[in-house]
């Protein structure tokens, strides 16, 4: 559900786990760390539709390989106004770090995948080598009822015939 439509009304801890297929032990993982903050009613975590935004942007941050923390700094959107050029220049410098190994890791499984679809494509020629043409069985055939013929023309005996 990372890129599906927010509900509008709030969530129990079960609901918002079948949706992102998480555990509720995920979820209540991530609220440990400060990510996720639901509203308790009695003893029953209920997740409004900024925990759900905030869950869908955890994943994809997950997906992609930045660590809890940094996607922690990255939510914190109310102390965005007070962060000082430092931070903001690491979270830039830390963004495009991400953007070049994901682009790596495309790049390296695009020329994996072109690699397994030669192999592919190699091995489907010997496979089909190996697999004689229906001309060449029929030649056969005829060849092995010709030879048989004649061992049993010189011979006087079937070729299968012990005596």
């Amino acid at each position: 559900m990372t890129d599906a439509v927010i509900p509008e009304a709030d969530l129990s801890i079960r609901e918002i786990a079948e949706k992102f297929d998480v555990t509720p032990r995920t979820l209540r993982f991530y609220e440990q760390k400060g990510l996720l903050n639901p509203k308790r009613r009695g003893g029953s975590r209920w997740y409004t539709p900024g925990d759900v935004a905030r869950l869908s942007l955890i994943l994809r941050g997950r997906r992609v390989g930045f660590s809890l923390e940094e996607i922690g700094e990255m939510l914190d959107l109310e102390a965005l106004a007070t962060r000082s050029h430092e931070t903001l220049s690491r979270n830039l410098g830390r963004f495009r770090a991400r953007i070049a190994a994901l682009e790596q890791q495309r790049n390296d499984i695009e020329d994996a995948l072109a690699e397994l679809n030669a192999g592919c494509a190699w091995l489907e020629e010997r496979l089909a080598d190996r697999e004689p043409s229906e001309d060449i069985k029929r030649r056969a055939a005829a060849f092995e009822a010709l030879a048989s013929a004649r061992l049993t023309q010189w011979s006087g005996h079937p070729p299968d015939d012990p005596t």
